[in-house]
């Protein structure tokens, strides 16, 4: 099972005039005529065409382009912790989706890492994986509701892996005891068999000196 570890919905950047509509995982609503959903490798923002220059930006616009400049930043942040903190979980790299500043560029807005939460192939191994599949979860300073998500299933798969490991060790507990009960009835039976072969022998003797 593949899970998906998205931005926080925190790192979207509040624009005070003309907002572009965010979200956070799977894609990215688009601003300024920017393509929602577009993905690529982790990069710098790519130029696009633009008539404005930024000496030429209103003030408005200077914020607006702070605003996305931030959240570029945070949310590539966020998506590079899922990847250090998953290593070899991660099943696809980091992803994001774009909005297009005033000056042109496009900034990340949201972004997603692709992290692999299927159990492991014993209690033991399942109980390390949920570890791993938590911290990378959680890595980033500001996690996500889909990070807390992830999160809290990598939680409650560590519970079910400990209570198989519990009923385990439960079952060879009694699988010894069982067998530590039947060691003295063992021994108890062969004295008394060994009692009663005496006394059989002694009974013997005892006939035979009678009638000689």
């Amino acid at each position: 099972m593949i899970a998906s570890l998205s931005s926080a919905a925190s790192t979207a950047p509040s624009f005070p005039t003309r907002p572009a509509p965010v979200r956070t995982g799977a894609g990215a609503a688009a601003a300024d005529g920017a393509p929602a959903g577009e993905a690529t490798a982790d990069g710098p923002p790519v130029a696009a065409a633009s008539g404005q220059q930024k000496g030429q930006l209103s003030e408005a616009d200077r914020q607006r382009l702070q605003s996305l400049q931030r959240s570029d930043r945070q949310v590539r942040a966020h998506e590079m912790a899922h990847v250090a903190a998953g290593g070899s979980l991660v099943r696809s790299g980091a992803s994001f989706s774009y909005a297009i500043g005033p000056d042109g560029q496009r900034y990340a807005v949201g972004g997603e890492v692709g992290i692999d939460t299927s159990p492991g192939r014993s209690p033991e191994e399942t109980l390390d994986k949920a570890a791993r599949i938590r911290a990378a979860a959680l890595a980033p300073a500001d996690p996500s509701p889909q990070d807390r998500q992830v999160a809290a299933m990598a939680t409650r798969m560590a519970m079910q892996a400990s209570m198989e490991l519990a009923l385990r060790r439960d079952g060879a507990a009694a699988g010894t005891a069982a067998a530590a009960d039947s060691r003295p009835a063992g021994a108890a039976t062969v004295a008394a068999y060994a009692g009663v072969a005496a006394t059989a022998g002694e009974a013997q003797v005892a006939a035979i000196d009678l009638f000689a």
